[in-house]
């Protein structure tokens, strides 16, 4: 079962993979614009003071020193609760690599931010969203390490949950203080879940070699 475990991210990581190149196309052939038009309206149409202090938190927690933190946190747990110092590798991976895939992939596409009404300023390009691609890595991998440890369907399935939730939450608040497009985040969410399933991959070869 654990080996099966390792093995099948490649799958999940190979339609992420067509499905994010589907996305980038459509991008750069300006084909989302409706699509984008459509969601942001909705999104900030929400606008109220409460909505706003909530997309900031989750803003926040998305950020670079929101993921230092958790991430930090999360080490010390794994490490010396669960006894996962292995599986440090992996967390480091997953999280250290996606800012750098999303700041070549930026690099790549160049797209600039949306400029219809923003509730934040933010540098640098949109394409595809930093905080959704951390946000998704990070819970995603967090999901992954303590899925073992969560004993029944209902509970895996609360931990899933909320690792999704996060994740979307986060992408979300992008959207609603006008830094990003719809677009951006999903193309974060694919590209992350091509890094993490990259990850899980090679850790799992790792330790059946290892063994």
């Amino acid at each position: 079962m654990e080996e099966k475990l390792y093995r099948r991210p490649y799958l999940w990581t190979l339609l992420a993979v067509l499905l994010f190149i589907a996305v980038s196309w459509l991008v750069m052939k300006d084909k989302l614009a409706s699509f984008d038009s459509a969601i942001i309206g909705v999104v900030q149409g929400w606008e109220s003071p409460g909505a706003t202090r909530t997309a900031e938190l989750f803003s926040l927690i998305g950020s670079t020193e929101g993921v230092i933190v958790i991430v930090v946190a999360t080490a010390i747990f794994l490490a010396f609760s669960l006894g996962h110092r292995k599986e440090l590798l992996l967390l480091v991976f997953c999280i250290g690599g996606a800012p750098l895939l999303n700041t070549a992939l930026k690099m790549i596409f160049r797209r600039e931010r949306p400029d219809l009404h923003r509730l934040a300023e933010e540098l640098g390009y949109s394409f595809p969203s930093g905080h959704s691609m951390a946000a998704f890595a990070l819970y995603g991998v967090l999901a992954y390490l303590l899925w073992r440890h969560v004993p029944g369907t209902k509970g895996r399935f609360a931990l899933v949950s909320l690792a999704a939730l996060l994740a979307f939450f986060i992408g979300l608040s992008r959207i609603y203080l006008g830094v990003h497009y719809p677009s951006d985040v999903l193309a974060g969410y694919l590209a992350s879940t091509v890094w993490l399933g990259l990850g899980i991959g090679l850790f799992g070869a790792w330790l059946r070699k290892r063994d």
